[in-house]
């Protein structure tokens, strides 16, 4: 069977690489054969956070467009239509539903996030939202056969449109991960991320302050696209995410930040959509970690055993000061955290799941 998958950004993108990329091969074994046409290019994509005008930043995007219209002369022969969220980040759904007509195809819609709740970028502001289109994605869920969810939340939202729903966690395939047994001379605290949730480890950067006047450690941010932090208390380093070193550059923490913050214009809804896959990664990769327990992040491992839960500054503070004391508990709950990543969240299981969908959507045995 040949499945179309289309999405926005290439794998450069967490949502690209680990709900569709890293499907490909477990996938063809079970005789799907899963194309993913992404609608940027790696160049684009990086592009388009860097500065510039919007106008020329448009502009870029007039051969993505050009690539989508040629697309839809070469749908036949699949069998199915994936969408990883939607076919652009910006428009209507119109080549989704070009794509699905023409190439007389059923459509099966994959949601990791909330795309459905209404926000406003943090690199486009609010010029941004008249393209975006935000009724799109209840459109796309009334017109696929199914539904995949990144969490539960999610799928309740879908299932209250009335459309079947199959939750499948972002996951990453935690054979790729030694057990941790890194251990700095110095303690490492790490976070990985991107400039829009940067705003959330950037407000516990007066409990690291605090930490750093009984501590010796690194702060490690990677992913902010941020240079000074404001921590004079505390020696940080900023680091460029680069995917070829993303896996090394986890299991060069001791520790790990999953901060989650319902302040300011942030959306409760978009907030209890996040997939935790940050969790999910820490523990792939055996780092004991703290964490916010918002949304389905409350779901996600042990408290105590794999990472502490924290839901106030006495809560991070105490939980980071324990860990930072203990390299023993550092080293038990990384292990804990990586046999759970092993049980809850393994390739093959998932794999399977997934096929099971594609091929049920495809028959319309829904």
């Amino acid at each position: 069977m040949r499945v179309l998958a289309i999405c926005t950004y290439p794998r450069e993108s967490a949502a690209t690489r680990f709900r569709l990329e890293q499907y490909v091969a477990p996938l063809a074994e079970m005789g799907i054969q899963l194309e993913i046409r992404p609608f940027l290019t790696s160049k684009q994509f990086t592009e388009l956070y860097e500065g510039g005008s919007d106008l020329s930043k448009a502009l870029k995007l007039l051969p993505s467009i050009g690539g989508r219209i040629r697309q839809i002369f070469s749908l036949s022969g699949f069998d199915l239509l994936l969408v990883q969220r939607e076919a652009m980040f910006f428009g209507p759904g119109i080549f989704e539903f070009l794509y699905r007509k023409l190439g007389k195809m059923r459509m099966v819609l994959d949601l990791d996030d909330a795309t459905y709740v209404p926000y406003q970028s943090p690199n486009f502001g609010k010029a941004a939202n008249y393209l975006k289109f935000f009724g799109k994605t209840d459109r796309l869920i009334e017109r696929s056969e199914t539904v995949i969810c990144g969490n539960r939340y999610i799928a309740e939202y879908v299932e209250g449109n009335g459309k079947r729903t199959v939750i499948i966690p972002t996951i990453s395939d935690p054979r790729k991960f030694s057990v941790h047994t890194n251990s700095n001379e110095i303690p490492v605290i790490g976070w990985i991320g991107t400039n829009s949730t940067y705003p959330f480890v950037k407000r516990l950067f007066p409990v690291i302050s605090r930490l750093a006047e009984k501590h010796r450690f690194k702060l490690k941010i990677i992913g902010a696209g941020k240079r000074d932090s404001g921590l004079v208390a505390a020696d940080t380093e900023f680091i460029e995410w680069d995917l070829a070193r993303e896996n090394n550059d986890i299991q060069s923490f001791d520790l790990g930040l999953y901060p989650i913050f319902n302040e300011g214009s942030v959306d409760e809804n978009w907030l209890m959509g996040k997939s935790g896959f940050k969790a999910i990664q820490y523990m792939a990769a055996g780092i004991p970690f703290v964490m916010s327990p918002v949304g389905v992040c409350a779901d996600i491992g042990e408290d105590g055993k794999t990472h502490f839960n924290a839901s106030t500054d006495e809560d991070w503070y105490n939980h980071l000061d324990t860990l930072l004391r203990s390299e023993d508990l550092r080293s038990r709950m990384g292990k804990s955290g990586h046999l759970y990543a092993i049980e809850n969240f393994s390739l093959d299981t998932h794999a399977k799941k997934f096929a099971e969908v594609l091929f049920s959507a495809a028959s319309g045995a829904n």
